[in-house]
């Protein structure tokens, strides 16, 4: 492997430039001034940790029992339609958290227009459920519960076989079996899971701000919000307190990831298969997974689309009242749709693109202490809340001589976007350049090829469909992103998730309906062109192929 120390040297300071310097810029900043002391002693504080805390751990219980009984029902044992039910499972998580909220607000409430057409919408003025933490909490663990199951899956790989084969040969049913000698395994997985759910809940703006502020249920991503929309002298400090009091709750749950990675089992020789369930069990199993699954996804779904089809919320949907005109204003030329479709589209391939290209040379030079130990400074801004991530770029920038110009910019989304992926985009290449054969690399060596030359030449090939891998997770995660872009847009800047977000605010749901069906069209594209280059990528690398 190169160890040449210009590719060392570069790949720490790219990622010392992208993982420590941010967190360090942000930690500084809430130490300074007594900013801590300030935030301690405001109430509102404490009200949004207060919420924050309990939603999140509430989210993050439901979504282990719903993550664990999909696991059962989908990787345990074996359905009919498999392939499209994980798909269909996972989906939740890929949905953008603000489209999935806004389809539930359609879906439930006096005003929706699909209950309005199926004659079972409440009386008026009846508060619509899915306001408040209930509804937050319920939602969030919805679109969590896709990380736990994943989690046991990526564990699944690993439990030998070789344990149920002697399970059902000393006489253990399936269930028995499975219960007696795979759970216990998978255990570290139903952890760190539900770990990855408490994280994700805990730092999620789209769901906080469209079900949160109209029921007065404030939480700590929606407060920086706030602050820093608010302006003042001491909006960053403060941004920054919040930023680091997030970071501190959301710390035991990374604790208990790591813990978790430590009880992994050893791979066996066999790798685990399915057992298949009982005719009369199979049945119930399906009809209840599809009745989770209609509920989640294909309700909310047909209410959005349902409210981007009437004149106005509180119209019921039928042929005199079915109007395009919302489509229409929002793929008018002009509209700031497509302005937001350019800028999501541009900022995740870009960040993929950069962060694929990155993810070479340092995967080939983590044999270096110096890379190892700045590496790790990347994993935390991909674990922690995205507020973090976004109040430290502005921070960073804002440090730099003349960095008040790029306030605001597609730049400084794009920074936060490098600092808040760049783990993503290192780890399939990172698994593969560990499984290179060294000699390859000192037999050009020998012949006289140089760093860059050995670099393109000789690990490229083998490592650019680890490279892709990483570059798709990190495009279809980030064109999904609205925590990060709503603390840092301005004018012109508008990515699609803040789009939705601030329409809703304003009072256009069917406008913010209309540009969310658009929004799942694009993810819809994404996800296909990904299946389509699944068979070249690494095994697991698409989530709903796991």
């Amino acid at each position: 492997m190169p160890q040449s120390r210009p590719l060392v040297l570069a790949a720490s300071l790219w990622l010392l430039a992208i993982g420590a310097l941010p967190l360090l810029r942000l930690l500084g900043e809430a130490l300074a001034g007594g900013v801590i002391a300030t935030a301690a002693a405001d109430p509102a504080v404490w009200r949004a940790a207060g919420n924050s805390l309990r939603i999140s751990l509430g989210a993050a219980a439901l979504a282990t029992l719903i993550g664990g009984a999909l696991a059962w029902a989908l990787l345990l044992r074996g359905l009919p339609g498999r392939g499209v039910l994980l798909f269909l499972a996972v989906l939740p998580a890929l949905v953008p958290a603000q489209v999935m909220a806004l389809g539930w607000i359609q879906a439930s409430g006096p005003a929706s227009p699909l209950l309005l057409a199926l004659g079972l919408a409440p009386p008026l003025g009846t508060p619509n459920p899915v306001y408040g933490a209930v509804g937050m909490t319920v939602l969030l663990a919805v679109q969590a519960a896709p990380l736990v199951m994943l989690a046991v899956a990526a564990l699944l790989r690993r439990v030998p076989g070789e344990v149920l084969l002697a399970a059902r040969g000393l006489g253990a049913t399936p269930e028995a079996a499975l219960r007696g000698t795979v759970w216990p395994l998978l255990a570290p997985g139903l952890l760190a899971g539900a770990g990855l759910a408490y994280v994700a809940a805990l730092g999620n703006f789209g769901v906080g701000a469209l079900l949160g502020i109209p029921a007065r249920v404030t939480v700590l991503p929606v407060l920086i919000w706030q602050r820093l929309s608010a302006g003042g002298a001491d909006a960053l400090a403060q941004a920054a307190a919040l930023a680091v009091l997030l970071a501190l709750l959301a710390a035991p749950a990374l604790m208990l990831q790591a813990l978790a990675a430590r009880r992994a089992p050893v791979a066996g020789r066999l790798p685990f298969a399915p057992l298949p369930f009982p005719p009369a069990i199979r049945r119930g199993a399906l009809a209840a997974v599809l009745l989770y699954l209609g509920a989640v996804l294909l309700v909310p779904m047909l209410a959005l689309v349902a409210a981007a089809l009437v004149p106005a919320m509180g119209m019921e949907l039928s042929a005199a009242t079915l109007t395009l005109r919302h489509f229409a204003a929002a793929a008018a030329p002009g509209a700031h749709t497509a302005r937001a479709f350019g800028n999501s589209l541009l900022l995740s391939l870009g960040a993929a693109l950069l962060l694929a290209l990155a993810a070479l040379p340092i995967a080939l030079a983590l044999r270096a202490r110096a890379v190892r130990l700045a590496s790790a400074g990347t994993d935390l801004p991909y674990a922690l809340p995205g507020a973090c991530t976004g109040v430290a770029a502005i921070l960073v920038v804002l440090s730099l001589p003349g960095g008040g110009a790029v306030y605001g910019t597609l730049g400084l989304i794009l920074f936060a976007y490098l600092t808040r992926f760049q783990a993503l985009a290192l780890r399939p290449a990172a698994a593969a350049a560990a499984r290179l054969d060294p000699a390859m690399d000192e037999a050009a060596r020998g012949m006289g090829a140089g760093v860059l030359r050995r670099l393109f030449r000789v690990h490229l090939p083998p490592l650019a469909p680890a490279l892709a891998a990483g570059g798709i997770l990190v495009a279809l995660t980030a064109v999904n992103e609205v925590t990060v872009s709503s603390l840092l847009y301005g004018p012109g800047t508008q990515t699609l998730g803040v789009l939705v977000f601030g329409l809703q605010e304003s009072g256009n749901s069917p406008l913010a309906s209309a540009v969310s069906c658009l929004a799942l069209l694009l993810m819809a594209a994404l996800m296909g062109t990904a299946t389509l280059a699944a068979r070249r990528l690494p095994a697991g690398t698409l989530p709903w192929r796991p």
